[in-house]
C-alpha cells in the first residue's frame, strides 16, 4: 500500500476504463540509445533502427482518477529478462494526483502539462508545458482487429532520480483498430521537444498506428533494478 496526498493506494492499481491512440516510429538506434543511456537500459535494434512509441491516453475510470496522459516510450531489453519492455522516457499528464502517484510509486517521469485530447477522427492530442507548445500528434483510425489480438502483458521501465525500475503491466484492449502509417507529429519550441526532434519524429513516417476504444490495465509495484 502507498499513501499519496493523504489517500491510500492499494496494489495493484487498476484502470477500469481508458481509451488510447498510439503510433510506432522507426528511429535511429544510436540516437535512441543516447537518449535512454541515463537508465542503463539498451534499446532493441535491428538494421540500425529502433522503435519509439507515442501514445495519448484518456483515463476515464481508475484508481488514480480521471486524467489525460501522453507517453514517449522506447522498446528496450534488460539483461535478465528475455522479453522486450517499454521504457517510459517522458510522461506528461494533466492531473496533480496522478503526477504525485506516478512519480512516488513507480518512478514514472510524469510532468504537469496542459494536454487537450480530441477524439473526433482523426484523433488528436497536444502537449503544452509552461505555456509553450511541445508537440501535437494526430492518429487516423484503421481497420478493426479482433479483441485479444493486442499484447496483454509487458514490463514498463522507468528511471527517476538515478533509480531504474521495472513495473509489471497488464492490459486488456478491446475495440482495437490498426493501420500502417496513419500518424503525424508536429513539434513546438519548448525544450522538452528536443529529444523528439533529434529522433526526427516530425519528419519520419509512422510505421503503424493503433486506436483502442476500451482498455483496462493493472500496474503492480515497481522493483528497482
Amino acid at each position: 500500500m502507498h499513501v499519496i496526498q493523504g489517500q491510500k493506494i492499494t496494489m495493484p492499481v487498476e484502470i477500469r476504463r481508458a481509451r488510447v491512440a498510439s503510433a510506432m516510429f522507426p528511429v535511429p538506434a544510436r540516437t535512441a540509445q543516447r537518449i535512454v543511456d541515463y537508465s542503463g537500459l539498451t534499446v532493441s535494434a535491428a538494421l540500425g533502427r529502433s522503435l519509439c512509441s507515442l501514445a495519448f491516453v484518456e483515463y476515464i475510470d481508475g484508481d488514480l482518477g480521471p486524467y489525460h496522459e501522453l507517453a514517449v516510450a522506447f522498446l528496450v531489453r534488460q539483461d535478465d529478462t528475455p522479453a522486450p519492455g517499454a521504457f517510459i522516457h517522458w510522461l506528461p499528464v494533466d492531473g496533480e494526483f496522478t503526477l504525485a502517484a506516478g512519480r512516488g510509486i513507480w518512478g514514472f517521469p510524469k510532468v504537469l502539462t496542459h494536454l487537450p485530447i480530441d477524439w473526433s477522427a482523426p484523433n488528436r492530442a497536444a502537449v503544452w508545458q509552461d505555456g509553450r507548445h511541445v508537440l501535437s500528434v494526430q492518429v487516423k483510425p484503421g481497420l478493426p482487429v479482433p479483441d485479444g489480438a493486442g499484447a496483454p502483458k509487458i514490463d514498463a521501465y522507468s528511471c527517476l532520480d538515478g533509480v531504474t525500475r521495472r513495473t509489471p503491466w497488464t492490459m486488456a484492449p478491446s475495440s482495437v483498430r490498426m493501420r500502417p502509417g496513419g500518424a503525424t507529429v508536429s513539434l513546438g519550441d519548448h525544450p522538452a521537444a528536443e529529444d523528439l526532434r533529434r529522433l526526427g519524429l516530425d519528419r519520419t513516417p509512422a510505421l503503424s498506428s493503433t486506436t483502442v476504444g476500451h482498455l483496462t490495465m493493472s500496474f503492480g509495484d515497481a522493483v528497482p533494478i
